[in-house]
């Protein structure tokens, strides 16, 4: 793998992972209703959760790998279409995050345990990384090094992304609600999106 190929993975992930899904919904529910004492263990849930989502995927795409070489080309260009179609719902999005405080006192261990729950189990979650990952290993390479690699880059981006978004809720209240700032990072984020499969989709056919 090259430097290059994960560089590109770090940037679409950081653009992916900003997107807010059910599990940051749930962050800054808990952030909104509790303030920041709630982010290293909302984080730490998160990036478990992700671990499980991300290493079941993985499982079923060395499968795939070996399989099949014309099955992981279809699923490269499924991935470049599943992100063109995330970016396009994320544009539409408008200017509300659907995240109501939760008031209830609950202990660090049980933040994280829900936390790690709505990451791991969202099927979504596991749909997205076996679209996505395919875009960026390489047939040829070591696939367990590689998975090693896009395994603790997402996590770190994920736990540090987790983590912004309960300190951001906690102390901006008011910012993380406002429509108007909302939907300029939805309609930005689409756009990345894609950009983003519309460019994998222009490197396959050069190929």
């Amino acid at each position: 793998m090259s430097f290059e190929t994960w560089l590109a993975f770090v940037a679409a992930s950081s653009v992916l992972l900003v997107i807010p899904g059910p599990t940051i919904l749930l962050v800054v529910s808990y952030a909104l209703g509790q303030g920041w004492r709630t982010a290293l263990p909302m984080a730490a849930g998160v990036a478990l959760g992700d671990f499980t989502a991300m290493t079941l995927s993985m499982l079923g795409i060395g499968a795939l790998l070996m399989a099949s070489a014309t099955v992981f080309t279809v699923l490269k260009w499924i991935g470049a279409a599943y992100l063109v179609w995330l970016g396009i719902k994320l544009f539409r999005a408008g200017g509300r995050l659907d995240a109501s405080p939760r008031t209830d006192r609950v202990s660090s261990a049980r933040m994280l345990s829900h936390a790690w729950l709505v990451t791991a189990l969202n099927p979504k979650s596991i749909t997205f990384f076996v679209a996505f990952l395919p875009q960026f290993i390489d047939r040829q390479g070591d696939f367990v090094a590689q998975m090693a690699i896009f395994e603790a880059t997402f996590l770190c981006l994920a736990f540090a992304n987790a983590f912004g978004y309960a300190l951001v809720a906690s102390r901006a209240r008011s910012a993380i609600r406002n429509p108007r700032i909302v939907s300029a990072f939805n309609r930005t984020g689409g756009a990345l999106l894609i950009g983003a499969g519309v460019a994998t989709v222009a490197v396959r056919s050069g190929n």
